[in-house]
């Protein structure tokens, strides 16, 4: 059976390189009927932290990358490191420097067999010994992580190409301990659009982050599956499930992928689209907490779900209808409200909409086109200024629904604030 694991340091928060690496680990579990293990390899006791083993562990919940055992903490295995460097003592194969315990790097080349980028071969020679147990009584990086791949029997040890040079010293201490070594896949590492390794500056964030700039779980588990994989027929909006049937390590590509925050954008929007509309005002409600009527709001998301990629645009769209006074944007006062006649032309508007009863988008749009057609002038030459005096923004959903949804009296107020201001 497929055992494979995700081993993050509590050192620091997640990010979107070591998210996709557990994705890859998650899916290829999924996909072959496996066991995903969660390991938190915290034995920088100096770094390491319980808010950063929280936020992993709430992190890797909200993504929905559920794992079948763990957590197991390093921290808690240190007798059992030390058991397994005394093995290699005891067969001459390590030697004590102090309180150190030390491997004997075998002077030989190390063939690396690796899934994704083929056979790699490495001059042990060119290495130095290797430290088992540090001389405070805690386990180096590359045997705990051995020891801890033995003991869980993991067959693939999937990682980023980062510790490529790591594997080679790894297959060592599995031949000195008579060990299976597991199959390896090393995935090219994440790119900004510089196609320097992935910064703040572009992307490497904590999850948590992109959780707060609006970014639903289900598309960030989408997107991060397109970086550095491919379903084979360009297809790129899945849920979850399809990803896991369609997934493959020999579909890992060998160079590196590049982040693309408006990919990520348009995912997150398709995603926002394919949810019911009930689902959206849920998620919507607990990300924007509302203080508005049930039904204006239900009213609010059923126009604008479509119109948004991420919660905090949808936000942000909120504000425009719950707002005091009109955030105007500059470009569009400049483009739309300008012009000669405009004040004119909107005045008269207000005239009209100040008799409309009921107050509802078809009346409201009744009367604008009778107002067109009276001053033989283009749609257009009412409905861009109406809808940046009213909103501040020169895009918007229908602005017939839009003045519905802000009601008669915010809706005159705006008008008259703009023609008086």
């Amino acid at each position: 059976m497929v055992r494979v694991r995700f081993a993050p340091s509590p050192t620091g928060y997640l990010h979107i390189g070591s998210v996709r690496t557990a994705l890859f680990n998650w899916l290829y579990a999924r996909s072959q009927g496996g066991v995903f293990i969660l390991r938190i390899e915290d034995t920088d006791q100096k770094r390491s932290s319980d808010v950063f083993m929280e936020e992993i562990i709430a992190d890797m919940k909200w993504l929905g990358l559920d794992w079948d055992e763990g957590p197991f903490f390093q921290t808690k295995r240190f007798d059992l490191y030390r058991s397994y460097a005394q093995r290699l003592l005891e067969k001459g194969l390590a030697y004590k420097d102090g309180e150190a315990i030390i491997f004997k790097i075998p002077d030989i080349k190390v063939k690396i067999y690796d899934l994704v980028h083929g056979e790699i071969e490495v001059d042990n020679a060119l290495i130095d010994d290797l430290v088992l147990m540090k001389s405070d009584g805690s386990p180096a990086y590359n045997f705990a992580c051995v020891v801890d791949d033995i003991e869980m029997q993991i067959t693939h040890v999937i990682r980023g190409d980062d510790h490529i040079s790591n594997t080679n010293k790894q297959i060592a201490l599995y031949d000195a301990l008579g060990a299976k070594t597991p199959k390896f896949a090393h995935i090219p590492l994440i790119l900004g659009p510089d196609k320097a390794p992935l910064s703040k500056r572009f992307g490497a964030v904590s999850i948590n982050e992109y959780r707060l700039m609006g970014y639903l779980p289900e598309a960030l588990v989408n997107y991060l599956s397109l970086l550095g994989w491919s379903p084979g027929d360009n297809k790129e909006f899945m849920s979850a499930g399809e990803i896991i049937k369609r997934f493959s390590l020999k579909r890992i590509n060998k160079t590196g992928a590049e982040f693309n925050q408006d990919k990520l954008r348009w995912i997150n929007g398709e995603h926002i689209r394919k949810l019911t509309l009930d689902d959206f005002i849920k998620i919507g409600a607990d990300f924007v907490k509302p203080e508005c009527d049930e039904k204006w709001f239900r009213k609010f998301a059923e126009l604008y779900r479509g119109r948004v990629k991420t919660l905090v645009e949808f936000r942000e769209e909120l504000g425009v209808f719950i707002a005091d006074d009109v955030q105007y944007n500059q470009e569009a006062v400049e483009k739309f409200l300008k012009k000669d006649k405009v004040s004119d032309i909107l005045s008269m508007a207000k005239k009209r909409l100040e008799g409309v009863d009921p107050f509802t988008h078809e009346n409201i749009e009744k009367e604008a086109r009778g107002l067109v057609s009276e001053l033989k002038i283009d749609g257009a030459e009412l409905i861009h200024p109406l809808r940046v005096a009213v909103t501040g923004k020169s895009v918007s959903a229908g602005v017939f629904e839009v003045l519905e949804l802000l009601g008669r009296d915010k809706v005159l107020k705006r008008l008259h604030n703009f023609l008086n201001g």
